[in-house]
């Protein structure tokens, strides 16, 4: 019962919100572009429920695992109200507007969430170790030193360094240290020197180090109620989404640059987070959590593979290359059913491997 409430049905509402969100986007665009919508489902088949409001049916069904819109001619420009009939700005209009709600919903989310008073963490993290030849040993970075500030942006806790590093990544920063006297013999004396270093964060890691090469430890932790008014929880909600897309970004980078596999989770990798996310944490974290899978859904969707937006679209971009050649409807039908093909495989060998690591204990 406790992985029931805890980690299922969170995770299958959190799915099932953020896939619905995401139709939603076609859905409107497709409307408003005259494109007709045959069905707006809720789940995958088979069918629990449907009811016809004009041209559209609307359904429930059985799988809650997300949600689809079916679209008239969506590769076929037969009838004129077929998706493939419209001119290719709103081909391309209709097909990323999924992706872009999942982009900006975390706004919402992230505004929310910021505005519901809640115990956090605080505490000047502390430079435990510094490796050899890292970019901080290289910067004069010492162990002892604690960061106030990166790039004048004050450091309040462990999560706020790890975070502002990872996101400075390929760049060099300004560090304000706080630096402990040393007094004869090595001994610490009373009193501190306040320096600026410049700390470059570099894109290939070497195993069991980060961007910078430090290990840090939080001192003096204590825990403070913290909520914004509205006027300041929505700035830094938009700031918030916009730097986790640099995050997105400088970790796909970084995972080239070190020659790394992604981690990747399927669905009972993620539901299995999600609970020990509401154990740990509690229930206010999965509007976070939301928005960072409202955010991967995004990138993911968007990148140019079959079967997603991105595949679709970059049809369209194929075609407007060839002078308005269309690639024939029956085989980008073929491509985007390889890609449904070769994406349940990999989400059926994700799983397996997600519930080999729960059973064992990984």
């Amino acid at each position: 019962m406790n992985t029931l409430v805890q980690s299922i049905l969170p995770f299958v509402g959190i799915l099932v919100a953020l896939v619905v969100i995401h139709e939603l986007g076609h859905f409107v665009t497709a409307k408003m572009a005259g494109v007709k919508v045959l069905e707006f489902g809720v789940g995958y088949p088979p069918r629990l429920w449907g009811k016809k409001f004009g041209e559209t049916e609307y359904t429930l069904n059985w799988l809650p695992l997300g949600g689809f819109v079916r679209l008239l001619g969506e590769e076929d420009p037969t009838d004129p109200r077929s998706l493939a009939a419209k001119p290719r700005w709103i081909r391309i209009g209709v097909m990323a507007a999924g992706a872009a709600m999942n982009a900006v919903l975390p706004i919402l989310l992230f505004t929310i969430s910021f505005m519901i008073p809640q115990d956090v963490a605080v505490g000047r993290p502390v430079v435990d170790q510094v490796n050899a030849g890292s970019p901080a040993a290289k910067a004069g970075v010492k162990g002892g030193d604690t960061i106030l500030r990166i790039d004048g942006r004050d450091v309040d806790s462990l999560p706020d360094a790890s975070y502002l590093i990872r996101l400075k990544q390929g760049k060099t920063m300004t560090w304000t240290l706080r630096r402990p006297i040393e007094g004869g013999g090595g001994q610490l004396s009373a009193g501190s020197n306040v320096l600026d270093v410049d700390v470059y964060a570099r894109w290939a890691l070497p195993s069991g180090q980060g961007p910078t090469g430090i290990t840090l430890n939080q001192r003096g932790l204590q825990y403070e109620s913290q909520s914004d008014p509205i006027w300041e929880a929505v700035p830094r909600a938009v700031q918030r989404t916009g730097e986790l897309f640099i995050l997105a970004r400088n970790q796909i980078i970084t995972w080239i640059a070190s020659r790394t596999a992604p981690e990747v989770q399927g669905p009972v990798g993620i539901a299995d987070t999600t609970g020990k996310v509401v154990d740990q944490v509690g229930w206010l974290a999965l509007f976070e959590l939301a928005a960072l899978i409202s955010i991967n859904l995004a990138v993911v969707n968007i990148l140019p593979l079959p079967m997603l937006d991105g595949g679709r679209i970059l049809f369209v971009l194929i075609e407007i290359l060839r002078g308005g050649k269309r690639v024939p409807p029956e085989r980008e039908a073929l491509v985007h059913l390889a890609g449904f093909v070769l994406m349940i495989s990999l989400v059926v060998v994700v799983t397996f491997f997600d519930i080999r690591r729960i059973v064992t204990g990984g």
